[in-house]
């Protein structure tokens, strides 16, 4: 058995695609997976299995929310000793506890390539933001008082891949990583 992150994107947001962490707990344990546990309520959700291939536990899951939420909510299926690995090789720059810098980790979700992301969004406006791709994932910082002038801030909510990103805080990340 091995220990996986599923990522869901925009579940509980805005009163939209509302799903009790409760619910979605039971509707993984029902699909097999075992010591689910959930955090937050934005769609973090850690796992075991014995199968290994994460784009087939990405469709057991999407159908499992289709089937028993009536949604179409993507989801990605990480390993948690890679996500560590990813956190292992983060800037010096992202994560530190500055309460006045914003730290992100944006995970591209298959196919979407960072080359692919990167031309839809643009040059990050190095005096308010910091992007550093590692693997399939971007550290993503950014100055909170003047997060309306990056030019990230915006566009990951609006470009024509936004659908493909789903973003989760420097806490959020460490937190599944060690559950």
């Amino acid at each position: 058995m091995e220990r996986y992150i599923a990522l869901l994107r925009g579940i509980n947001i805005s009163g939209k695609n509302k799903i009790a962490m409760a619910q979605l707990k039971a509707g993984f344990a029902e699909s097999g997976f075992t010591e689910v546990s959930t955090y937050l309520n934005s769609g973090n959700v850690v796992f075991s299995s014995d199968c290994h291939d994460e784009a087939v536990l990405a469709d057991t899951i999407e159908t499992m929310i289709r089937n028993r939420f009536a949604l179409e909510i993507p989801a990605l299926v990480i390993r948690q000793q890679v996500l560590k690995e990813m956190l292992n090789n983060a800037p010096d720059w992202w994560g530190e506890d500055n309460k006045e810098i914003y730290d992100n980790l944006i995970f591209m979700l298959p196919p979407l390539t960072y080359e692919k992301l990167y031309e839809e969004i643009g040059e990050p406006k190095a005096e308010y933001e910091r992007v550093q791709q590692y693997r399939e994932v971007i550290f993503w910082s950014f100055d909170r008082k003047n997060y309306q002038k990056t030019n990230w801030w915006s566009k990951t909510a609006s470009s024509g891949v936004s659908d493909r990103l789903t973003i989760r805080t420097a806490n959020t990340v460490r937190k599944i990583a060690e559950m």
